[in-house]
């Protein structure tokens, strides 16, 4: 019998792949989508960063009266800068409004897919998204990746660019530095590749070279043991 794949191994939910989440903060979220949020405006102040194990950039935990939010801390911001968040907030950086009300070609972060979700996008250190045009009630926005991306006009985001630019740069010199890194995250490391496998135990593996040997699209309805490679894909090859 062939041995698991790793995909396999992390559905099952063994202790190797679980998160740590028990060392986390809290989950990265704008303020509770009330009526504040869609006519008005609330004050808010920075009053700690946060460095997280589950997150590349550092957190700004920002006080709203009662109510305290964390939130991947912006570039040029500081221990007691306020903040604001609604649809009357100015468009400074910090801030927290919905898309149609920011003009376009700002930088924003932390953008939402659904308006009240409290954001799902742009959210790794040093990066950003631009907003490229309004389309009727829709907002074009270049996301991190260069792709462009339509959005509802009442979907948040926060001005800025996140802090933690070059952080990539930094090697990690040794082995054991970027294993305790991908454990925060739950993220395998070293990772073997599947055409260095044996037959019985990849798809990919045949043991004469490392040679996938058969085509590496594959369906999504395919099972759990043949699912590897390009799934489902629509196009391969490099785009010319």
């Amino acid at each position: 019998m062939g041995k698991q794949l790793i995909q396999q191994k992390r559905g099952k939910g063994s202790i190797t792949y679980r998160v740590p989440s028990h060392r986390y903060y809290g989950a990265l979220k704008h303020r509770n989508y009330d009526e504040a949020e869609k006519t008005g405006v609330t004050q808010g102040k920075i009053t700690d960063f946060v460095k997280c194990p589950g997150h590349s950039a550092p957190l700004a935990r920002v006080s709203y009266g009662t109510e305290q939010i964390l939130v991947p801390a912006p570039q040029l911001v500081k221990v007691g800068d306020e903040v604001r968040s609604g649809a009357g907030a100015p468009a400074a950086i910090g801030n927290t409004l919905p898309l149609k009300n920011i003009p376009e070609g700002t930088l924003i972060y932390n953008i939402e897919l659904q308006p009240g979700d409290g954001g799902k996008l742009a959210r790794t250190a040093g990066t950003f998204a631009r907003i490229v045009t309004k389309i009727g009630d829709k907002i074009l926005i270049e996301l991190p990746s260069k792709k462009q991306k339509q959005f509802m006009g009442d979907c948040r985001a926060t001005i800025g660019v996140i802090a933690g630019t070059g952080k990539q740069e930094k090697p990690y010199l040794k082995a054991g530095k970027k294993w305790h890194a991908m454990k925060a995250k739950n993220r395998m490391y070293p990772r073997t590749s599947g055409v260095a496998m044996n037959a019985l135990q990849h798809p990919f593996g045949c043991g004469r070279g490392r040679h996938v040997g058969r085509p590496k699209t594959v369906s999504r309805n395919a099972p759990p043991g043949r699912k590897v490679g390009l799934i489902g894909a629509r196009r391969t090859g490099r785009k010319r």
